[in-house]
């Protein structure tokens, strides 16, 4: 995702975040935080709220949050959110143990957007978020009077495992699709004080005519910790655009035309070195194949060598 320029030194990312301390959850007394990131860079196009809006071309996210003393405390946030669909981050190598970005979080999920959220904690394993935004793909301004909605379950059976189950739906008249919804499954795994383990399975339905077009990912992300500063990571991926809705007429480069279809698959293996603690080094080979003879050029294959270097204020 982020080998958009090959043969070429880049820029990825330069992140900056101003915020106060996390609102602390209570039933007793109001509290209020902020958070605002901005990124600058080659990936700033994808990853921000919406390049082509005026003042929102460095944006990721803007909101403020509020703690409501009511039960074990009702979380609201109000502003620019990121989405809740992906388990990757959108920050990348920097947050993410693989270097390059999958297929899943551009296709399979969605970039910040306007909007309203309520979260509230059930109990120790559960808890619930609520939110209405802009759709899916509008972004910082929407484009119809329409909301989009959205709801997440959240399971934490124990403090080394974690759930969220995801719905969501809602008109977009983005382009290449009138109506959308769909849901997704996230999970964490730390199996021990090494191995780590983590999963995504989408399904989307876009609807620009009478019939509805489907997509469907899978993902899973597997890393082992061999020191403290050595830790290879693999990720594998397949990603399903049979009616090429989606993954075509130009979408990341893809040559196939709109209403060509085609299947996605791809793997990783990331080698995650730290010589200092702010430091992360990650050479990276990855393999990607489609279903549509020419998705690279003229070929259906293609290897990816690469390598990214992050500095962790």
């Amino acid at each position: 995702m982020w080998n958009r320029k090959d043969d070429s030194f880049s820029i990825n990312k330069v992140k900056i975040t101003l915020a106060s301390p996390a609102v602390e959850a209570s039933g007793d007394k109001w509290d209020a935080a902020y958070r605002a990131s901005m990124i600058f860079g080659q990936d700033a196009p994808i990853v921000n709220s919406l390049s082509g809006t005026t003042g929102f071309q460095n944006l990721r996210e803007a909101y403020v949050e509020v703690n409501v003393p009511i039960g074990t405390g009702l979380n609201v946030k109000a502003g620019e959110l990121i989405s809740l669909l992906n388990y990757e981050s959108g920050d990348g190598g920097a947050a993410n143990d693989n270097f390059s970005q999958g297929y899943q979080w551009f296709f399979t999920g969605n970039g910040p957007a306007a909007g309203v959220q309520l979260g509230y904690k059930l109990s120790d394993q559960f808890d619930v978020k609520i939110r209405a935004q802009n759709g899916l793909y509008a972004g910082p301004v929407d484009n119809n009077r329409s909301k989009t909605g959205l709801i997440a379950i959240g399971y934490k059976p124990n403090d080394k495992m974690w759930f969220s189950l995801i719905g969501f739906g809602g008109r977009e008249d983005a382009g290449f699709t009138k109506l959308v919804y769909g849901g997704s499954l996230l999970s964490g795994w730390q199996v021990d004080d090494k191995w780590h383990m983590g999963t995504e399975l989408d399904y989307f339905s876009f609807r620009s005519g009478a019939k509805d077009a489907m997509d469907y990912s899978a993902g899973v992300w597997l890393s082992y910790a061999l020191t403290d500063k050595l830790m290879p990571a693999v990720r594998a991926e397949f990603f399903s655009d049979s009616d090429g809705v989606n993954a075509s007429g130009g979408a990341l480069g893809f040559a196939n035309a709109g209403g060509v279809g085609q299947d996605i698959s791809s793997i990783a293996f990331t080698l995650n070195y730290k010589p200092a603690a702010n430091v992360k080094i990650q050479p990276e080979v990855r393999f990607d194949h489609s279903s549509v003879k020419n998705a690279f050029g003229t070929k259906a294959d293609r290897v990816l060598l690469g390598a990214g270097v992050s500095y962790l204020f």
